[in-house]
């Protein structure tokens, strides 16, 4: 994918951004807040970010985070989409980023909120972990681990971004480009 297409997906994603938010949503520094109820059940992810837009549209392509991965599953809010996530957000200088995000993470906990936040926020002093990650035991986990999370965003880019075609034609070719397809689409196993 070249510089020209990541803009063009961007500024489609920056155009879903803001016809699925309450307000018109700026560049400017500031607190965002993704809140979503289904049913009794509130869930909310506050973030922070330099550049508002930008980073709420990053969102709706990423794959890493938990509230990508949600977004994604539950769509963003709409009258067809009672159950999506709302956005909304607050603008303020970037000296007070950190400590905003803290402030508002506990509020929302506060609130009964369940939060997809992975940490009490901050880029830097007073920032806790408090959904613990898991980490492989051994050398052979990790390596395990680490091949099937490249595997599956391998597969990701070429599932949205690419293609793949042999370069000529041959029996041993074929049989590359089958493994190929074997290995991004999650049929083997881990040797």
């Amino acid at each position: 994918m070249n510089y020209a297409q990541v803009k063009a997906i961007e500024k489609k994603n920056k155009e879903i951004i803001q016809k699925h938010s309450k307000n018109h949503i700026t560049e400017d520094s500031g607190i965002y807040f993704l809140t979503r109820q289904e049913g009794e059940f509130k869930y909310a992810y506050i973030g922070q970010a330099r550049h508002l837009l930008t980073r709420l549209a990053g969102h709706l392509q990423g794959y890493t985070q938990h509230i990508d991965r949600s977004i994604k599953a539950h769509g963003l809010y709409s009258l067809e989409n009672t159950t999506g996530w709302q956005i909304d957000y607050m603008v303020c200088d970037t000296e007070e980023l950190d400590s905003l995000e803290q402030q508002y993470i506990l509020k929302y906990h506060r609130l009964g909120y369940q939060l997809l936040n992975k940490t009490t926020g901050s880029q830097g002093t007073g920032k806790k972990v408090f959904d613990v990650i898991k980490e492989p035991k051994t050398y052979t986990e990790g390596k395990v681990y680490g091949y099937k999370k490249a595997i599956k965003e391998i597969s990701i880019f070429f599932e949205k971004y690419l293609d793949y075609a042999p370069k000529n034609n041959s029996r041993i070719v074929e049989r590359k480009m089958e493994e190929f397809r074997s290995l991004i689409e999650g049929d083997v196993s881990n040797e």
